[in-house]
């Protein structure tokens, strides 16, 4: 894999809502809807920061409510705009994607060629966080590593996460592509038809929302750093032994 450049991104880090938009967010029902995992991914800025922090990475996280507009779907997606921003008129609709998303995606895609002009690859993390009970049903995955099956580089490099994960979180689960498919709709996938595997590897970390809160949430964080940390000692070991 060679050099490799980590950036960390966080795209429903928060849930507030800009003052020229907050009056459509009046009301208990609206208020509970921003707090609630509709509004955003409780827990996933602490993960994100943590994980910069850790790994001496840029962080770019978006603290506007995706209950404005979902920065994880493309334009056109039907997602894009929730049940509350999808009834704004079409200015209102282009100021917010104008204002929050472009700029979001433009940010991330500078970080990816600054950093590819000095290294070979770029391992992009898109923290998050999920919902324990979605649709009267308990999730059992505690942490969910998502990524595309068809990039070899991302699906060697979540094995080898996974593995040294596992062996200090015994008694978590921690699953490809649970709750969700790497290869759903969102910003990674995006990002993979602009860059090859060999120069870009988009891997989305979900996070268990129980442990938001809880001593176990920078525990996990402090073991994906470790294990994507030994995973990259690895890599260099397995080129030095190539090379000679």
């Amino acid at each position: 894999m060679g050099r490799r450049y980590y950036l960390v991104t966080a795209e429903h880090a928060g849930n507030m809502i800009p003052e020229n938009f907050a009056q459509f967010f009046r009301g208990p029902v609206c208020r509970q809807r921003l707090l609630s995992h509709e509004g955003w991914d409780p827990g996933s800025a602490e993960v994100a920061t943590f994980i910069s922090e850790k790994l001496k990475a840029p962080l770019i996280s978006q603290p506007v409510s995706r209950l404005l507009i979902e920065m994880n779907r493309s334009l056109g997606n039907p997602e894009l705009f929730s049940a509350i921003s999808r009834e704004f008129c079409p200015k209102l609709k282009t100021e917010l994607i104008e204002k929050y998303y472009r700029p979001y995606r433009e940010k991330v895609i500078a970080h990816i060629e600054n950093g590819l002009r000095s290294n070979d690859q770029v391992i992009h993390l898109s923290i998050h966080t999920f919902a324990e009970i979605w649709n009267g049903t308990k999730r059992e995955t505690d942490i969910g590593l998502l990524f595309d099956p068809e990039r070899p580089s991302e699906k060697n490099l979540c094995s080898s996460l996974i593995k040294n994960m596992e062996s200090s979180l015994l008694l978590m689960s921690i699953e490809f592509n649970k709750p969700y498919l790497g290869i759903d709709d969102g910003l990674t996938t995006y990002l993979r038809t602009i860059y090859p595997d060999s120069r870009y590897a988009g891997i989305e970390i979900e996070i268990n929302q129980k442990f938001v809160d809880t001593p176990e949430l920078l525990l996990i964080s402090d073991y994906i750093c470790a294990g994507l940390l030994k995973e990259e000692k690895e890599d260099k070991n397995d080129l030095i032994v190539k090379h000679t």
